[in-house]
Order: structure tokens, then C-alpha cells, then sequence
């Protein structure tokens, strides 16, 4: 587990290195042993982590990687992969090596003699990367709070960013891949490159979905060449991992990951999980046989009684931004646990739901593309299925309702185009202090690159929507402890090929991760390849809020600093936190309010770590639109 950071700056090589110093102390965990500092003409480059710096400089050119690339062999590499990124950089070109490697990076390079910089990211953003431009200096880092306090950087926050944390959905947080949450500290997005020098910065895309026809091979044959992908992705990734660990749900993509694993080399593995009290959403019973049989020993970590204020601010202080879910503080106790027992890599299967339609929202977009082609009896057939497996007392399934949610989410005239939720990124818009922001008047980009409303419904998940926030949170628990994230489901290898794979052999009769499920025939055990509903991966935060925490967080609510920085409605704030508590004290079904107010939770806690206790002066009665790509 690794980070970077470097600057470069035209003043004296003791200044440089005074503001690398500062950036390094920012980046730096408790866990990292090891350092590397690189120095050239105008630049410095520095590299902290547990195992050997990954840094080079050779021929007037300095690199330092964050993350691991697994192809290593294929490309002849002889010393480490900033090396190799170096030799790859002359031969090639920056953006033609960053196509040659597969695996997670954050990469910068700096040409000493052309005085060029140079930015990497992999393509899904599995390693993290940020930079900025203030009074003559360019630097960059793995965590936006080393730019943040750099001199003469401004410390405002990103009022809209803040916006939609405060009251949108989550899904709306990273709709701009190149924003974070600090005005002036811009994310480098997923897959792109930037080439920086005196004149300016320009960024580039290096790599998005090839343009190919969906697969009209066989099911049986296109489960083959899954299996084999796969396969191959997790054993170039335990190759390379140090002592791995791996997560363990009771659900298809972690439990895939480790079936494939143990599958490679015939070694059981240590396994961890989150488990819980409350039976909503304890996976246990169902995890149990699953590391039986895969497991050398499965490790449970119960969470149940967390001091949710405290962990917060420990999270918060650990990735400088609030956490988007309350699964990631499930996460962290598992991630700690994890680092105790002396593991150095954490294996995990986020990717796996976009990839294999494994989220029951995409039903939506699967009955839409079956109506677009004029299949009305597979639709009904689906729609049956759908409701058989996934009717719910609080979350209803019925033709009726999938019909209105089509209608509300697709347009029948333009087949493929997907329209954002407004009434999920609009249910708390009243909380918003009148003139704060208008959510109404946000547009979300929503990017249409391919023919289906399920493949560009996933294709948002992926890049704009659900997996950047969830890689981030996960990142950064795993950062803090001393471990590497490995995500195998986020091979570009495997990616390219399920974006060809029809909708047909991803969702089929109400059933999700077709094809996985008969790729892993063999590899995973029957009862959890062929289970149909799933908890889905998610921790009982309406618990946490109904009580001790409900008080404390109604004493936030209450509060002088709350009320004064402007940005809630407090009477709305506080109405929403006593019906929460009266719907979980009823017992009955119901949906409340947890999401909301974990949001409520971090987002002051972020801001009360700034400093930041009153809305700028000119920041309020603003609204942001994007644009929508259709």
C-alpha cells in the first residue's frame, strides 16, 4: 500500500523539497515504513508506503506509481513498474505505455528536459489521484487534503459538491469524475492522462469501451471465455499481492473472487466479514457454508454497537472528505481487523454488480430494451420473474409498477437513453436552507456510449455513479491500515468482454449475473451459484440513529454551528430525525430515513474539521446543471 505526491516549482530545490516534505506528512499513514524521494530540475517527487518504493528515475526522468500492474511479465519488465513505466515512456509515449498495462496505478512522470509532467490514471479509478495550480507551482498527490494546504491554495470547500452530499442521493456525488470535494483541488478521472507544463495543463482520455457489436456466440461458449478471463484476473492479482486477505458476503462477486482463487492454486484462503445482530441484514447463514468450504478460517467481525461520531471523524480525518454510505464504516472495522491478523492486500469484488447486472434497479432497464426490440411476451416473462423472486412489503414489484418506472426512467421514442431518478436525487431537497441550492435545477451528465438502456445504465455506474464513491471509500479504509484494495472484476480485459455480452445473459425468469453464475459451475459452491435474492451489502445505520446516535445527532441538528453555516432547513433536518426514530421504533415495514442522516453526519463532521462554520459570503442561491449526453 503506497501513496505519491511531488510539485513542481521554479523557486529553489530547498523549497521544493520543504513542500514535498509537507505533502508527504499529509499523505503518510501510521502503517507506512518506507519512503523515496526523487529530485530533478524544478520538480520533486516523493513516494511513502509499507512495501518497496515504487520510483525510478532514469535518463532525466523521474516516475512514482501508486498500485500494481499485473502484467508484468508480458512486457518484459525488468526492475519495478516505475521502471517500467519509464522504459515503456520512451519507447512508446506516455499515453501509448498507460494503454500497454493492466492493473490498478496512479502514475506520474516527469520529463526533465522537455520540462514536462505527466499524470496517470487507470482506467476505473481503482487508484486514487489529485492536483492543482497555485502562484507558479503544479503539484499533485493521492489525497486532495496534501494540496488543500499547500500555500497559497485556497482551503474553500466545493459548494456544490457539498450540495449534493448534504441532501442528493449518492449516486449524484461523483457525476463530475474530475471534481473533489475542495474548490481548488481537481480530480484526475478514470482512464485519462494529463500532460502539465509552464504554458497550461491539458487532460486526454486514454481508453473508454472498444466500439463492438454485442456476442452472438453461445451462452455455453461466452461462459467459457468468462471463466477464463476471470480466472486469469484473479491469479494475476494474487501473483502480485502481498499476504492477501479476502471479503466474504454471502453474495455472487466476493465469494466468486475467492472460489477463483482458491480454484488457481488449490489454497484456501483467510476470509473476513461483516456481520450483525439484526437479521436484516446479517449474511452469516449464508456465508457459513460458503467458508466451509473455501475458507482456512473465516474471521466475523461483528458490528453492532459502533460509536458511529466517533469512527466518523477517524474516517473522515483518514481520507479528508465525508464517506458517501455507512457500509464504509463496516468496512473500516473489517479493514482494521484485516491489518491486526497481519495482512498486507484485501480482495474484494466491487465491480461485480455493474458488470453482471447484479442490482435489482437494472430490471428496469433490461424490461425497456425487451420492449425497444418488440420481445412484449419476454417482457411480461421477465416482469413475472422479477416480481416471483423480488416482491418486497415495502419495495413492491407488479407490471404496473414496472411500467411506470419505464416510463419515468427511459424514453420509448430514443431506445438506450437513460433519464436520471429525480424523485430519489429530489426526497430530501426541503432540508436545503431556501436559496442554498436547487437541486431541481441540477441536470446529472448521463452518458449514452452503447445501444441498450441496461448497458448504459451500468456503463453510469461504473464511471459516474455508484463504483467511484464505493472505490474511493474503500481506498481509503484500506489506505489507513496498511492495505492494498484488489478489485479482479475491474480487469479492462474483463469489462471490454461483458459489455458485449446481451442483456438476455445477464438478467433471465427474475434472475441476475446469468452468465457469472454459469462461468463459476464447478468453481463456487451450489447453494450460493444458484442463490436468487441477496441481503445486498449494507449495515443497519437505522438502528445506529434510532438511538444514542439519534440523540446525538438531534444535539448536531440543534446546535448553534449547524444552524449558522447555512446550508439545511433546521426544522426539516430535525422533523426528519424524529420520524426516522418513530418509524424504527414501530417495527413495521417502512422506509426510513438512514441514508439521509448518516449524510447529516459526515458532511458536518467534514466541515467542522475545516474549520468551516459559516457559508461563505456570495456561495448561496446557486444551482448547477450539466450537460446530458444522449
Amino acid at each position: 500500500m503506497s501513496r505519491i505526491c511531488g510539485i513542481v516549482h521554479p523557486g529553489d530545490a530547498s523549497t521544493r523539497h520543504e513542500l514535498l516534505r509537507g505533502m508527504l506528512d499529509n499523505v503518510r499513514v501510521p502503517a507506512h515504513r518506507r519512503e523515496r524521494v526523487l529530485n530533478g530540475a524544478r520538480a520533486a517527487f516523493g513516494w511513502t508506503g509499507v512495501e518497496t518504493p515504487n520510483a525510478a528515475e532514469r535518463g532525466g526522468v523521474l516516475a512514482v506509481v501508486d498500485g500494481m500492474v499485473v502484467n508484468r511479465e508480458e512486457l518484459g519488465a525488468k526492475g519495478n513498474d516505475a521502471a517500467l513505466v519509464i522504459d515503456l515512456y520512451a519507447r512508446h509515449g506516455f499515453t501509448a505505455a498507460l494503454e500497454r498495462l493492466n492493473g490498478d496505478f496512479a502514475i506520474a512522470l516527469f520529463d526533465v528536459p522537455r520540462g514536462v509532467l505527466w499524470l496517470g490514471r487507470d482506467r476505473f479509478g481503482v487508484r486514487p489521484l489529485y492536483w492543482t495550480r497555485s502562484a507558479g507551482l503544479f503539484a499533485f498527490a493521492s489525497r486532495p487534503g496534501a494540496l488543500a494546504h499547500l500555500p497559497g491554495v485556497p482551503t474553500d470547500v466545493n459548494w456544490t459538491y457539498a450540495a449534493l452530499f448534504a441532501a442528493s442521493h449518492y449516486r449524484t456525488f461523483d457525476n463530475d469524475p474530475s471534481a473533489s470535494p475542495y474548490a481548488a483541488v481537481h480530480q484526475l478521472p478514470p482512464a485519462c492522462a494529463l500532460r502539465a507544463q509552464a504554458g497550461g495543463e491539458r487532460e486526454c482520455r486514454w481508453w473508454t469501451l472498444p466500439d463492438a457489436p454485442e456476442f452472438t456466440h453461445s451462452e455455453q461458449t461466452l461462459a467459457q471465455r468468462y471463466r477464463d478471463l476471470f480466472l486469469d484476473a484473479v491469479r494475476l492479482r494474487v501473483r502480485e499481492a502481498q499476504s492477501p486477505a479476502f471479503t466474504l458476503s454471502g453474495g455472487m462477486d466476493s465469494s466468486s473472487v475467492l472460489a477463483a482463487a482458491v480454484h488457481g492454486d488449490g489454497r484456501q484462503r483467510h476470509a473476513f466479514s461483516a456481520v450483525y445482530a439484526d437479521p436484516t441484514f446479517d449474511e452469516s447463514a449464508d456465508i457459513a457454508p460458503l467458508a466451509s468450504a473455501l475458507a482456512s478460517r473465516w474471521h466475523r467481525v461483528p458490528v453492532d454497537a459502533p460509536d458511529v461520531f466517533a469512527l466518523v471523524r477517524e474516517m473522515i480525518a483518514a481520507g479528508d472528505e465525508p464517506v458517501a454510505t455507512a457500509t464504509w464504516l463496516s468496512h473500516w472495522l473489517l479493514c482494521r481487523e484485516v491489518s491486526r491478523h497481519g495482512f498486507r492486500s484485501l480482495f474484494g469484488g466491487l465491480g461485480g454488480d455493474e458488470l453482471n447486472a447484479g442490482e435489482y434497479e437494472y430490471f428496469i432497464y433490461h424490461f425497456a430494451d425487451l420492449r425497444a426490440a418488440g420481445r412484449r411476451m419476454d417482457m411480461a416473462r421477465e416482469i413475472a420473474g422479477w416480481v416471483r423472486h423480488h416482491d418486497h412489503p415495502v419495495y413492491r414489484k407488479g407490471s404496473a409498477i414496472a411500467d411506470e418506472a419505464m416510463e419515468r426512467l427511459t424514453d420509448p421514442a430514443r431506445p438506450g437513453l437513460c433519464r436520471p431518478d429525480r424523485a430519489r436525487m429530489e426526497r430530501y431537497a426541503r432540508a436545503l436552507a431556501p436559496g442554498f441550492f436547487d437541486l431541481a435545477a441540477f441536470e446529472p451528465v448521463m452518458d449514452h456510449p452503447l445501444p441498450t438502456c441496461l448497458g448504459n445504465r451500468t456503463w453510469q455506474d461504473m464511471t459516474r455513479e455508484t463504483l467511484p464513491c464505493c472505490l474511493r471509500a474503500g481506498d481509503r479504509n484500506c489506505a489507513a491500515m496498511g492495505l492494498v484494495n484488489v478489485h479482479p472484476f475491474l480487469d479492462h480485459r474483463l469489462v471490454e468482454f461483458m459489455f458485449r455480452v446481451p442483456g438476455d445473459l445477464k438478467i433471465r425468469d427474475g434472475v441476475t449475473k446469468v452468465l457469472l453464475r454459469e462461468a463459476m459451475r464447478t468453481i463456487l459452491p451450489e447453494p450460493t451459484r444458484t442463490r436468487v435474492t441477496k441481503t445486498g451489502w449494507n449495515a443497519p445505520a437505522h438502528v445506529w440513529f434510532a438511538g444514542r446516535d439519534g440523540e446525538k445527532l438531534m444535539d448536531m441538528v440543534r446546535g448553534r454551528a449547524f444552524r449558522e453555516r447555512g446550508i439545511y432547513n433546521p426544522a426539516e433536518v430535525e422533523r426528519i430525525v424524529q420520524e426516522h426514530r418513530a418509524i424504527v421504533a414501530s417495527g413495521a415495514p417502512g422506509e426510513n430515513h438512514m441514508m439521509f442522516l448518516w449524510q447529516v453526519l459526515n458532511l458536518e463532521t467534514w466541515l467542522d474539521s475545516l474549520g468551516s462554520s459559516v457559508l461563505p459570503q456570495g456561495s448561496a442561491a446557486f444551482g448547477t446543471q450539466g450537460e446530458t449526453n444522449a
